[in-house]
């Protein structure tokens, strides 16, 4: 049995650190793609609030996935070693990224929403 523990402990250390990996990667990716709609950005329009949302919104939308990947490697690390403090603490940032990717789904909605419109009026359908 103390082996199996032992395999269980490496395999949720292993997966945490994929996750973990993985939740810096789209962080990165998404730092890297945002840079790139700047860069390729038409200077004319750079300064409208509709360049500001898309790329508010192209970055917005990595970071609601990375933390989405930052839970699950926090779940995994409390389900090896569920102490009360382990458990609180776990419940304490799955509410707090809760409440941040309720709050950035919402925004992102939002700033897709008023796009839609803004194209909407600008070829008049």
């Amino acid at each position: 049995m103390e082996l199996l523990d032992h395999y269980l402990g490496n395999l949720v250390s292993v997966t945490k650190f994929v996750l973990e990996s993985v939740s810096v990667l789209c962080i990165i990716l998404g730092l890297v793609k945002t840079l790139q709609m700047v860069w390729a950005g038409d200077r004319r329009t750079m300064n409208t609030p509709k360049f500001f949302n898309s790329i508010r919104l192209q970055f917005g939308l990595w970071l609601a996935l990375a933390l989405e990947f930052q839970l699950g490697a926090d779940i995994l690390s409390t389900t090896i070693a569920p102490t009360l403090e382990s458990l609180s603490k776990l419940g304490l940032i799955a509410v707090i990224r809760t409440f941040l990717n309720y709050f950035l789904g919402k925004e992102l909605e939002s700033e897709i929403r008023m796009e839609t419109e803004q194209e909407r009026q600008e070829y008049g359908r």
